[in-house]
């Protein structure tokens, strides 16, 4: 398979960044996208709406079910699936994307951004993966795809920022699991993760990163077309970074990905 063309994915936190980004790569192909979000309404702070998601996909060529969303919420994501299920028919692929972040240390990390990161991180990832699954069980070519570090115990990155490495790790053990529990029934449970900064406007909330040394969101976005085209049978548990998954499909050049061509380029979180 090499085109995601009729195939219905539900993305979390699409309004915006690498979920927009690999909802509109998507779209090019033909595909039916569910854009689960909570932002239905424009921030000052952060452009998007998963209003504009949609309507940036039908333009790029794709079928789009715009869902407000709050993925701590139980009953939220069972309607938001059935909703995309009555619309589309089914469910091909699931990408957790949806994430909240918080770079501090302990003291400076209040027990209400702990629990937001815990509730939408590994939980969040963990119940849009039980609801989705009765669903992915009956495609063709079912995938899970996290956005998630390879698993680490290294000191470096629970030292600096417990309360999100926890978060994050949370995704990427929920991934582990998911993987040795559903890949032998055919579905394709991995995690991706960018070698880089990703230049988001998140991102760019954050004081004292600069963004303009990281790579647009369309290499991630690349990387899971990638992904998500291969056949799902025996493919999974795999944790993958954006370039290394380009280089395999034949991209040699990412000179494009670069928000400043020729600048040097920060390394993300978590990698060695």
């Amino acid at each position: 398979m090499t085109s995601l063309n009729g195939k219905t994915l539900f993305i979390t936190g699409a309004s915006r960044g690498i979920g927009l980004a690999i909802a509109l790569r998507a779209a090019r192909d033909g595909a039916n996208v569910v854009i689960a979000a909570k932002s239905d309404v424009p921030n000052p702070k952060l452009p998007g709406t998963i209003h504009s998601a949609a309507e940036a996909v039908r333009a790029a060529g794709g079928q789009a079910l715009a869902i407000r969303c709050d993925i701590r919420e139980e009953e939220a994501v069972q309607a938001a699936v059935a909703q995309a299920v009555a619309q589309f028919g089914g469910i091909d692929i699931l990408v957790n994307n949806a994430s909240a972040i918080w770079l501090r240390g302990s003291l400076d990390t209040p027990m209400k951004r702990f629990d937001l990161m815990q509730q939408v991180n590994s939980r969040g990832s963990f119940l849009c993966a039980q609801v989705c699954l009765p669903h992915l069980l009956k495609a063709t070519n079912p995938h899970i795809l996290t956005l998630a570090p390879p698993p680490s115990l290294d000191p470096r990155w629970w030292g600096a920022h417990t309360a999100y490495t926890l978060a994050k790790m949370g995704m990427s053990f929920v991934t582990l699991g998911l993987a040795d529990e559903f890949g032998p029934q055919g579905v394709a449970v991995n995690a991706l993760w960018p070698r880089t900064l990703i230049a988001t406007d998140a991102l760019n909330m954050i004081p004292g990163v600069d963004a303009s040394r990281g790579r647009k969101p369309e290499i991630m976005a690349d990387a899971a077309h990638a992904i998500l085209v291969r056949t799902a049978a025996g493919f999974s548990g795999q944790f993958l970074i954006d370039d290394e998954v380009l280089r395999e499909a034949g991209v040699s050049d990412l000179d494009a990905y670069a928000v400043q061509p020729g600048q040097p380029l920060l390394p993300d979180l978590f990698l060695d």
